[in-house]
């Protein structure tokens, strides 16, 4: 089991994920043998990662360190911070705390991979308090882009330990929701603070970031002027933005249809919670749009991130089942893109402005916000929380370096404020901080499916991105290994290489190049099998591609071997010299079936 390099009397705080990237978030808390864990989120695949769903924590130290595990912690219901439980709960299965509108869609997680029975899952509010033997956990609200959104606070016998969740200074929440509790997180800055880790995301931003209520204003202004059939799209766990939408929709009277597993899970948690009010009688089927005017329809759609299999794409791509772009639609985009989208939404704008809809989106039309505090908010939370020790998350290098500068603007000295990396070790005492360990194992795990098992490599993203980029070459033949012979072929076959029609040429070569490469095969090999053939194919023929082209295409031999025990034992090699008879029988053989280079190649 791996141990931490740490005293016994000092309190560890270490990132599984989250530092220096804007996603997968997951902090823990350690203090002897009690872990505490905070939020467990996903990251989003960079486009780079061929074919990868999901990109979530290495588990390992935690898995190893199960017994010590106390309990789950969430901040809010936002995917990079909910999204790895399916796959840590495969892992280990540990008791949830989390707010209501985050504890929903928790749920929906885990009864879709079948864990909610077994899951203990237990809902919390600002007010609460989780007690265990040694350290204690306590909450305090925050405004964030989604409800109920809380950030925690874990009480050890050195200090206690703040991590504020995502977060920013929304003093006027739309539908008269709770404002920020100023009074408790001053209370914990009034009381101590040992260590603040805090929200990095908007750390370049030199503003305070608006209100939803600001978009709320503009959103109806937008509404008011559209004529004909409004398709909003947004993020789902926006539940604020849903409710401004919908209300300036209702407002008009307009019927609202919802297209999206993960919209109608919002839409679902969001009514029963009290967040939204859509009248029954506005909410209409999908198969009921073509029963309205245009002009008393919204479309509340996913797909918001230009993401391919979202509704809003294959609305624009004129493959969705039951809606296509008409002449005067209006497609309002109320988000901007996450880092690594821009290029696919704006590919989707075009596409909807080609189908011959109007497209309404970014800042200019006043019709997003932030979610997260920009420098004035996390300058307030430092003031209210008054830290002894600093530590910027979520966010990457240059975010947290800017981040900590703030701190220094608001007091917290320069030498106590630490830049961490996934993996490295804070150990705390009441008056020391220092890096003390970092585990190794904590680094990226890509998911290319549904499951925990479901997990690639970094070999097999090397070799998507070379297939993506140079291609696949495959050499066919079958090889009679009791007669040292070419029955069939070779062959060669480009994909995404060369094309064969247009390269007759160099498809020759390499043909003639993995026939000889067999043969010699056969020569130089007392022991010849399927691995030495397909060693020398992919020698030979990597070097004929690579000077004909200056590329490196994957190559696949596919050979096969009969007769494969039908081989002399070796010392016949050593006291026959048949091996060039071999050859010469291989190469009469080859003229005997019509299988000389040349012939083999114009027959492709």
């Amino acid at each position: 089991m791996t141990k931490l390099n740490i005293k016994n009397n000092e309190v560890a705080f270490y990132a599984v994920g989250g530092l220096g990237e804007i996603g997968k978030n997951m902090y823990c808390v350690q203090f002897q043998d009690e872990i505490v864990i905070i939020d467990c989120g996903v990251l989003f695949p960079e486009d780079e990662l061929l074919g990868v769903d999901y990109v979530i924590q290495n588990y390992d130290y935690l898995v190893e360190n199960k017994d010590k595990i106390k309990a789950i912690f969430i901040t809010h219901g936002h995917e990079d911070h909910i999204g790895g439980l399916p796959f840590f709960l495969q892992k280990v299965n540990v008791p949830i705390y989390a707010g209501p509108f985050a504890m929903s869609l928790i749920k929906g997680k885990l009864d879709e991979k079948h864990l909610l029975r077994d899951a203990e899952l237990h809902e919390v509010n600002e007010f609460d308090t989780v007690h265990f033997k040694k350290l204690w956990v306590s909450f305090f609200r925050t405004t964030h882009s989604i409800p109920d959104t809380l950030g925690v606070a874990v009480h050890t016998p050195q200090g206690t330990i703040v991590q504020t969740g995502d977060f920013k200074f929304d003093l006027t929440p739309v539908g008269n929701l709770p404002a920020p509790n100023f009074q408790q997180m001053a209370k914990l800055g009034e009381d101590g603070v040992l260590l603040l880790t805090s929200d990095s995301t908007n750390a370049e931003r030199p503003q305070f970031t608006k209100s939803e209520r600001w978009v709320d204003i503009h959103i109806r202004r937008i509404f008011e002027r559209i004529k004909g059939r409004i398709i909003f799209a947004s993020f789902a766990s926006n539940v604020y933005r849903l409710r401004e939408a919908s209300d300036a929709a209702v407002k008009q009277g307009r019927k609202i249809a919802v297209f999206g597993r993960s919209m109608e899970n919002a839409i679902a948690a969001g009514q029963a919670l009290g967040y939204l009010k859509i009248p029954e009688d506005s909410l209409i089927d999908p198969n009921e749009i073509n029963s309205y005017p245009p002009e008393q329809v919204m479309i509340m759609c996913t797909g918001s991130q230009g993401e391919p299999m979202a509704a809003l794409s294959r609305i624009a791509n004129g493959t969705h089942r039951q809606i296509s772009i008409q002449p005067g639609d209006t497609v309002v985009f109320s988000s901007n893109p996450i880092p690594g989208n821009t290029t696919s939404v704006n590919a989707l704008i075009n596409k909807l402005e080609e189908g011959g809809a109007e497209v309404i989106h970014g800042y200019v039309n006043n019709i997003h916000t932030s979610g997260h505090g920009g420098q004035i908010d996390e300058e307030l939370m430092l003031r209210l929380m008054k830290p002894k020790f600093f530590a910027p998350v979520h966010g990457e290098y240059r975010m947290q370096k800017i981040h900590t500068k703030l701190a220094e603007l608001t007091g917290v000295p320069r030498e106590n404020s630490f830049i961490l990396a996934n993996g490295d070790v804070l150990a705390l005492t009441k008056d020391t901080c220092r890096i003390a360990d970092h585990i190794d194992s904590m680094g990226d795990v890509y998911i290319d499916g549904r499951d925990v098992d479901d997990a690639v490599g970094s070999p097999e993203i090397r070799e998507r991105r070379l297939l993506s980029e140079e291609g696949v070459v495959t050499a066919i033949a079958v090889v009679d290994l009791k007669d040292f012979q070419i029955v069939a072929g070779p062959d060669i076959v480009s994909r995404g290489f060369v094309y064969m029609h247009e390269s007759q040429e160099l498809i020759k070569a390499a043909n003639h190049e993995v026939f000889w490469a067999i043969l010699n095969t056969f020569k130089n090999h007392k022991k010849v099998d399927r691995r030495a053939i397909n060693r020398t194919i992919v020698s030979r023929l990597q070097r004929l591609l690579y000077e004909r082209t200056g590329r490196r295409p994957v190559i696949i031999p596919m050979v096969t071997i009969l007769n494969a025990n039908s081989q002399p034992k070796s010392d016949d090699h050593d006291e026959h010299p048949k091996n060039e008879h071999r050859a010469h029988r291989s190469r009469s053989n080859h003229r005997k079936h019509k299988l000389a280079p040349k012939e083999a190649v114009g027959a492709k």
